[in-house]
């Protein structure tokens, strides 16, 4: 049975494990080299003080995926616009693992007053696509060619789900750590 938790620094690691084949041997990810321990310790940090940073683990405590959010963009418009992430170990993809991080995710967020989730998946990655497009997100738009992974230029497809209604005046997002 699988739980999920707030990720901690301590992580790290665990959830590097997860993520490095990603950036070694596929274009889910356009990052090319392994961030350290130290970098990924320091990425949990600035993500977890404003927005969800979780982990699945198995009754062993193993991690087995994480999810976050981060802000879409630096300016004070998109404050209340979110960018998704999710990786799974590759041994326990299909288990329906995703959809238990991605709704708690969702939750969490919904609660902390984010109106606009987004996710950007390389084009070529279908299943992520169905996945995002199963849990009610929608295609809003394909950069063709704009990233060149493993010599070969790349599209990247942006997905788009509305969390919550959009008042003429908004509400200041909550801090993840400020939730109840």
């Amino acid at each position: 049975m699988t739980r999920i938790r707030p990720v901690t620094e301590d992580d790290a690691q665990a959830l590097l494990n997860i993520y490095a084949p990603y950036i070694t041997d596929t274009t889910i990810t356009f990052e090319d080299v392994i961030p350290s321990v130290e970098n990924f310790k320091q990425r949990i940090h600035d993500i977890s003080q404003n927005f969800p940073y979780l982990v699945a683990i198995d009754d062993d405590n193993k991690i087995l995926g994480y999810a976050y959010a981060h802000l879409y963009g630096p300016r004070a418009a998109y404050a209340w616009t979110v960018e998704a992430s999710i990786y799974v170990d590759k041994n326990f993809k299909g288990h329906g693992l995703g959809t238990e991080l991605y709704q708690k995710l969702e939750d969490i967020l919904k609660k902390q007053g984010v109106v606009n989730l987004m996710a950007c998946i390389t084009e070529e990655n279908i299943n992520s696509i169905r996945f995002h497009e199963k849990r009610g997100y929608k295609a809003v738009g394909t950069f063709h060619k704009v990233g060149f992974k493993f010599n070969r230029w790349l599209d990247v497809t942006w997905l788009q789900k509305d969390l919550n209604d959009r008042p003429q005046k908004m509400s200041s997002v909550i801090p993840w750590k400020e939730l109840d």
